[in-house]
């Protein structure tokens, strides 16, 4: 299994429409092959940073068969507008 661990940070007073995006846009990863499980929590510190854990069977299910996908481009429509600067993501073994 592989763990997906994306560091989000929003822009400053969009923290909100983004947890009511992310609602939708988890529905299009859950539903995703090689998807195993996701997690999505908001950092204490700092109020406009959340970290996305996402668990899936194999790298090539994320970096293939999400990120090549036409369910990718709706995720991205969803909520790459929030993301200043865009996020560091990085895979786990």
């Amino acid at each position: 299994m592989i763990l997906e661990v994306a560091i989000l940070p929003i822009k400053k007073g969009f923290s909100e429409d983004f947890e009511k995006s992310f609602l939708l846009a988890q529905n299009i990863i859950s539903s995703m092959k090689g998807y195993v499980s996701h997690q999505l929590k908001k950092c204490i510190e700092t109020d406009s940073k959340y970290i996305l854990l996402v668990n899936w069977e194999t790298l090539e299910a994320h970096e293939i068969g999400f990120r090549k996908s036409k369910e990718y481009q709706q995720w991205k429509e969803l909520l790459h507008h929030y993301y200043e600067p865009f996020p560091t993501v990085e895979h786990y073994k």
